[in-house]
């Protein structure tokens, strides 16, 4: 198996909306710090959730996890890293690093899992898509 190395990196601002009362960010909206990762490596490598329906296709998380390591609060930057994990069989794998841009401490890190499923028959797709395949052989990923 080729090794990935793509990697997206994305920056927000912790907004007033995303903290508790005592401004930390509550710690549900990290899955959220996720998604903007993954649309920042949609946008670099055109893997977007519209491309994968406009091929035929939706990709439900199936597993997500998440380890905190450090608090943020509003008003913070942070930086988040998207990396794909490459692998044979018929899901997306991404992993995620959170971290301050000043001193690269880590404030989180996390991973989520999507299957395929066709849209007309929301049936599981066990082989991997040819828009994936083409998709992987574009970026030398087979």
């Amino acid at each position: 198996m080729v090794q990935s190395k793509l990697t997206a990196t994305t920056s927000i601002r912790i907004r007033f909306s995303e903290t508790d009362a005592l401004g930390i960010a509550w710690h549900g909206n990290f899955l959220t710090y996720f998604e903007d990762g993954r649309d920042a490596f949609g946008d670099k490598y055109g893997l977007h959730y519209l491309d994968i329906f406009n091929n035929g296709f939706v990709a439900p998380i199936v597993n997500v996890n998440c380890d905190y390591k450090k608090m943020i609060y509003y008003g913070d930057t942070i930086l988040i890293d998207t990396t794909y994990e490459n692998c044979a069989s018929s899901k997306l794998i991404l992993h995620y690093k959170i971290y301050t841009p000043e001193t690269n401490e880590t404030i989180a890190t996390g991973s989520t899992t999507q299957v395929f499923l066709e849209t007309a028959t929301k049936k599981l797709q066990l082989r991997p898509p040819a828009f994936l395949l083409e998709w992987k052989q574009k970026h030398q990923l087979i």
